[in-house]
């Protein structure tokens, strides 16, 4: 019996070494955390894009989703979730989620991407370079540029422009949207929200005051587009989005901004540069400056409904024209 039992127990500890290593965790591959703020098409995109170039370049990677729900205490857990997994990367999709990992990750680098202005939110101290485990690709916007565009086509004098009053990003657009006015003696007519709940009512108390509504890359607002331009479009009042991704099948007057899916896939190229060797404290923020970045979409449907005219270089200049429901 004795000789029985001793078999066993040298059986059992010669079996141990198989089972330990099959529980352990694989850490070939390189583990990769998004966080996005809210979601909606354009961060949707901006994730679909980095992962999509990651497997075409061939990295072994696992994908962690996370969305913080319009929610910055969520954002919080999800940062020290991706602390606690050991992520090699932590993507933060928008202003609040990079802050919010930024503050937590130390070991791993922070991708910011879809961010306005990195240093502004404290997350880089220059465009230039990275910031010891931090870099990231910008979604600036020209605002001038496209209100200025509105004011022209649709003879835009007083400019209505919803925004999250507690979201870095959405301040700063809203001041260079007042900013932009000033400069061509338009009237400035701002409605401020702290949720997508909100967006409906501030939109309704906007469209008898003014003859314009500018979204900027408002993740709130964005999030709340059908809402908006609902209102907007029962009002006869032409709206102009920086998001061109998230105003598939809306009636939008005109969507001038940057393809967010090719926002994500400049983010994977970064992410796979820094898996090859680049140090990312040296790496300064990306910004999407190719014309082929930018798209320009124009709906003539709605032109037509508003009684607006737009002009054949703007037609001819868009990247999606439609008419009769159809893009083209």
């Amino acid at each position: 019996m004795k000789k029985i039992v001793s078999l066993l127990i040298i059986s059992l500890l010669l079996m141990t070494p198989i089972f330990a290593q099959g529980v352990q965790e694989d850490t070939s591959k390189v583990k990769i955390g998004f966080s996005k703020i809210i979601q909606h098409p354009a961060l949707d995109a901006v994730e679909q894009g980095v992962m999509d170039v990651l497997t075409e370049e061939g990295v072994d990677a696992s994908f962690d989703l996370q969305n913080a729900n319009g929610d910055i205490a969520t954002a919080a857990s999800i940062a020290q979730k991706f602390k606690s997994d050991k992520v090699n990367f932590a993507v933060g999709i928008a202003t609040p989620t990079a802050q919010a990992l930024a503050n937590v990750i130390t070991e791993g680098t922070v991708i910011y991407s879809a961010v306005t202005d990195p240093v502004a939110a404290g997350l880089v101290d220059s465009f230039d370079v990275g910031y010891k485990n931090i870099t990231g690709v910008s979604d600036m916007t020209p605002v001038e540029a496209q209100i200025q565009m509105l004011k022209e086509i649709a003879g835009v004098t007083r400019l209505g422009h919803v925004y999250n009053s507690g979201e870095a990003n959405a301040v700063l657009l809203a001041e260079m949207t007042e900013a932009a006015c000033d400069k061509l003696g338009m009237e400035f007519i701002p409605s401020a929200v702290t949720n997508t709940s909100e967006v409906k009512q501030a939109t309704q108390a906007l469209v008898g005051k003014v003859n314009g509504l500018y979204v900027s890359t408002d993740n709130t607002v964005v999030s709340a587009m059908p809402s908006l331009v609902d209102v907007a479009n029962n009002a006869g009042v032409p709206v102009l989005t920086a998001d061109p991704t998230s105003s598939e099948g809306l009636d939008v007057l005109i969507a001038w901004g940057f393809d967010y899916y090719k926002m994500g896939r400049a983010t994977g190229y970064l992410i796979k540069d820094i898996i090859d060797g680049a140090d990312p404290s040296e790496i300064g923020t990306v910004f999407m400056t190719k014309p082929s970045d930018i798209e320009l979409w124009v709906n003539l449907d709605v032109a037509a409904d508003l009684g607006i005219t737009i002009p054949a270089e703007f037609i001819e200049g868009a990247t999606v024209v439609i008419e009769n429901g159809v893009k083209k």
